[in-house]
């Protein structure tokens, strides 16, 4: 059992009710932190707006410093932080490391970043009121960034949105998922032991009405998002006059051309389809396989599938740890069956593993009607679907036809074939002879469609996370 205090401002604070942090493999209560509310926002508000006038009087230099630091406190607890994601969120301890690494990198793309913020000139005088006058923008801080993040990846995505804000010189409130609140308080633990002034930080761990307050907060000036469609429209309504970012997941493809590298789309399905028991915003979950390759991949997905090791996220030889949740699991079992009575075949798996524990078997379905949810929405689990198609254009229209648009992966040798997808696709991501659930931390990443408005990776956040301020000289009355 681990207690941990939120932080307000870089005060450590406790309260009395508190939030039971459960782990999925066993449904054990592994935490416990205090619940957040709107009076611990406006709290955190207040001190933010002090720590923003301390941190944005850095220099660019001492900014970048700090989150360097940070970056190595995070490296040298590296394995604390791992088995700390393996009890919270329930992914394995491989899967646990890979993130702490990212998060890491995260950090030091966004430490370099600091010391790149700037602006740029423009001639005034080409325009025929503009003689004698020269110009040039900068970046400033917005001043206040409010981030929530949800379970998944919690110290890393909650990294996307503090490490950026923090190299612009905001300050920044950050309310992780009630499920899996200890890394991110880790995390500013971090930021805070580096010598991050205090009160530039906030972790509130908390619910809906916590979301809501640093939503709806007129001092705030961003809100960045990541987490379910229904939750970003809510948001983008409650927002008001301010910036928001949107990351709000999809039901990502895969397209294996009759020319492409089977056994590689076979083995990208599998890493792209299972990993973190298919909870990641780019999992694979669409397969769309050229009719003449179509029976050979489904055997070999199966054959595949067969040799992935379920079970203990703890243990070094787990492929797949449990969802996050018993009711998860007993959600995507319906899906599946309302894709079964529609006609689709359930190639493999299909059950839960345990009575107490929300493992869930890797599953494959095959022939699955287009207007069943299996197709359409988001499963966030460990199961693919597979479909064959004849045309390009076939697949294309299969690829399209989702509300979503995150990132695409496409199997082919020919060029002419890659660049099609990459312009029709209604994607923000074509991966060529690669899994869509690939992601280099310093990408431009984010959606068309439904999937979310604006782009994370440091160098593109600073965009949403600055203001640009115009100065204009006028050299006749200098």
């Amino acid at each position: 059992m681990r207690e941990m205090k939120m932080i307000i401002g870089g005060y450590r604070e406790d309260r009395k009710e508190k939030l039971q942090v459960v782990y999925p493999y066993t449904g054990e209560v592994i935490g416990k932190v205090p619940r957040g509310t709107e009076e611990d926002v406006t709290k955190a508000v207040e001190l933010a707006k002090e720590g923003f006038r301390e941190i944005s009087s850095l220099t660019a230099y001492q900014r970048y410093e700090i989150l360097k630091r940070t970056a190595q406190i995070i490296e040298n607890k590296a394995e604390e932080f791992a088995k700390t994601l393996v009890l919270e969120v329930g992914k394995t301890i491989k899967e646990a490391r890979a993130e702490v690494s990212r998060a890491v990198q995260t950090l030091l793309f966004s430490a370099e970043e600091a010391r790149r913020i700037g602006g740029k000139t423009f001639p005034v005088d080409a325009h025929p009121n503009g003689v004698g006058k020269t110009g040039f923008y900068i970046r400033v801080p917005v001043g206040i960034v409010s981030a929530i993040t949800p379970f998944n990846f919690p110290l890393n995505l909650s990294m996307h949105k503090v490490a950026p804000a923090l190299a612009c010189g905001n300050a920044v409130i950050l309310k992780p998922s009630e499920r899996t609140p200890l890394t991110p308080i880790m995390m500013a633990e971090a930021f805070l032991e580096a010598g991050l002034p205090p009160r530039a930080i906030s972790v509130i761990p908390g619910y809906g009405d916590v979301g809501r307050a640093m939503t709806i907060h007129p001092d705030i000036r961003v809100v960045s998002f990541t987490g379910s469609k229904k939750i970003g429209e809510i948001i983008t309504k409650q927002a008001g006059i301010k910036r928001v970012v949107l990351e709000l997941g999809s039901n990502s493809a895969i397209v294996l051309h009759k020319d492409g590298d089977i056994d590689r789309a076979v083995e990208k399905t599998v890493i792209g389809g299972y990993a973190i028991a298919g909870q990641v915003c780019i999992s694979v979950q669409r397969v769309f396989v050229h009719e003449d390759l179509f029976e050979e991949f489904r055997k070999k997905l199966k054959e595949r599938i067969k040799k992935l090791k379920v079970g203990d996220p703890m243990k070094e030889e787990t492929d797949v740890g449990p969802m996050i949740s018993k009711e998860d699991t007993l959600r995507i079992r319906e899906w599946i069956e309302e894709a079964v009575n529609a006609g689709a075949k359930l190639e493999i798996g299909g059950i839960a593993c345990a009575e107490k524990s929300a493992l869930f078997e890797p599953t494959a379905v095959s022939l699955v009607p287009p207007d069943t949810k299996l197709f359409k929405e988001e499963a966030f689990a460990p199961i693919v679907l597979i479909n064959p198609y004849k045309e390009i254009e076939e697949a294309l229209n299969l690829v399209n036809n989702t509300e979503y648009g995150l990132q695409l992966g496409v199997f082919t040798r020919d060029i002419n074939v890659a660049w099609e997808f990459i312009l029709k696709a209604e994607v923000g991501g074509v991966l060529i002879n690669e899994g869509p659930t690939f992601r280099a931390d310093h990408q431009p990443y984010g959606g068309f469609k439904n999937s979310g408005i604006g782009r994370e990776g440091p160098a593109f956040a600073v965009e949403d996370y600055t203001e640009i301020k115009t100065v204009i000289f006028d050299l006749n009355h200098a």
